[in-house]
């Protein structure tokens, strides 16, 4: 796995070969196919390994810093070398459907079940309504961040993962629930809200 981590951060999927794992693990090439059935999987579990260590799931209190958190996290893994594989498995899995399948089970799936657990604390803590779809809201949630990776049409700084779960958390939350106060000052005030807070301050 660090031997598949370590080119895979170098070369693109199509050119790490499982002879040049097998070479850098300083193992045969039967040991590889002991344990995966071809590199490409062997590329998918180091990618999981890489991003459950580099990618923590947070438990501050709030839902809604726990996903911003989460998701400044995740965007920085994607920027990084390693990162850069999630396109390249979506793309390899549009003419390779099972390696798609086995994208999905492999590493979607976990991640997703992870995302769950703060889902499930924020609608346990009354922060976020439990008639909403968990599903949806985390495609909602992680889904403007795929598409700009893949696109590549918009950043993918702290300041936008921010924003975008502001966005998506002004309509989940429990009319109960106090609003998470970002310390990072995303949003300037526009003219008439400065106007107002001037006269609040006076």
């Amino acid at each position: 796995m660090k031997a598949a981590l370590y080119l895979l951060e170098r070369k693109p999927l199509r050119k790490v070969t499982a002879d040049a794992i097998a070479q850098r693990a300083g193992v045969s090439k039967a040991t590889i196919y002991k344990w995966w059935p071809n590199k490409s999987l062997v590329a998918l579990d180091a990618f999981l390994a890489g991003m459950t260590e580099r990618v923590p799931m947070p438990d501050t209190g709030s839902a809604e810093r726990d996903f911003t958190q989460q998701l400044q996290s995740v965007m920085e893994f994607y920027a990084s070398p390693l990162g850069h594989l999630f396109g390249q498995f979506i793309a390899e899995g549009q003419t390779d459907r099972e390696l798609l399948t086995q994208f999905r089970e492999r590493f979607l799936y976990s991640r997703r079940e992870s995302a769950k657990v703060m889902w499930r604390r924020g609608v346990d803590r009354g922060e976020i309504s439990p008639e909403l779809d968990s599903e949806i809201v985390l495609d909602l949630i992680y889904g403007p961040m795929v598409f700009r990776l893949l696109a590549g049409h918009g950043s993918l700084s702290p300041e936008e993962s921010e924003l975008m779960v502001k966005t998506i958390f002004h309509g989940l939350r429990s009319p109960a629930a106090k609003p998470f106060e970002s310390t990072q000052g995303m949003r300037p005030l526009v003219e008439s809200e400065e106007k107002e807070h001037l006269e609040s301050l006076s």
